[in-house]
């Protein structure tokens, strides 16, 4: 017997299917698909209420990052939704060196690309959208070979692959999510790094490695909040943190915390509504 899932339609004015996503992964969704104007977000959890979805977008509403929204509840039969999904991914040009491609998409490598090979499934993480390619670009940037690396929130492992790639020498990636583990033990068998990338289900509190040069987390703003004892206590004087997951209005707020644990921030990007951070111990 199929499993009954409860489908929500968002529309919302303006419309940025990647703001209402990040938003709505706050709650405990089982997938999103972003439409041409509305985000269908479907939901076996019966706390994910359209009560709980709006209490969501009023915080959109009150920063002014949209004016109105509508949220439509169905019940469904569950479909594969990762078949569906498969439909739109595309070959991702990252920068001049690096490229995402997904399993069924053929791509030949030109000279001095690092092509990233994913089987995305529902994992976050999949190279198109702006925080993943914020991250990479900063990785490639910073990045410096025999570097010791902890991605954290890891999702399809994708920024601990790109950094095994870049040579770095040490990469542990965690994730609380048993989906994020499978895949990012898979993604990194395809790319041929698992001597170089370890996964972990766990929390950053369950890392007890430290004196990491490089930490990258790409989550949204509370966590990372959460998060900033745990990371100052787990890297290396001098050590290079790249924040990402946020929005505009998050900077100062981040900033400030990261600031009481001695972080500066000494490099920014911005790609549409979303920001990187590059922080330094």
């Amino acid at each position: 017997m199929n499993k009954s899932y409860k489908e929500y339609i968002i529309t919302a004015e303006p419309f940025n299917a990647e703001i209402l996503s990040s938003i709505l992964w706050e709650l405990n969704i089982d997938g999103i698909n972003e439409e041409v104007n509305c985000v269908k977000v479907f939901a076996r959890d019966e706390n994910v209420t359209v009560e709980a979805i709006e209490n969501e977008l009023s915080h959109l509403k009150e920063n002014k990052l949209l004016r109105k929204y509508s949220v439509q509840e169905n019940f469904i039969v569950e479909k594969n939704w990762n078949e569906e999904w498969e439909k739109s991914r595309e070959v991702v040009h990252v920068s001049d060196k690096i490229v995402i491609k997904p399993t069924f998409k053929d791509y030949e490598a030109k000279l001095n690309e690092i092509v990233l090979t994913l089987d995305p499934k529902m994992s976050f993480g999949t190279g198109d959208h702006q925080t993943t390619k914020i991250c990479l670009i900063f990785i490639e940037k910073y990045l410096k070979p025999g570097m010791k690396v902890l991605d954290a929130g890891s999702g399809t492992a994708i920024l601990g692959i790109a950094s095994a790639k870049l040579r770095a020498a040490k990469v542990i990636a965690f994730d609380i999510d048993d989906w994020c583990y499978d895949n990012g033990i898979e993604n990194t068998k395809l790319n041929n790094v698992e001597d170089i990338v370890e996964i972990r289900k766990c929390e950053l509190k369950n890392i007890t490695e430290n004196n990491f040069d490089l930490i990258i987390a790409n989550i949204q703003k509370n966590i990372l909040l959460e998060l900033a004892k745990g990371f100052k206590e787990r890297i290396k004087p001098d050590g290079i943190l790249i924040l990402s997951g946020l929005l505009e209005m998050d900077r100062e707020a981040i900033e400030q915390k990261y600031a009481s644990f001695g972080f500066r921030e000494i490099d920014f990007l911005k790609m549409d509504e979303w920001i990187g951070i590059v922080l330094k111990n």
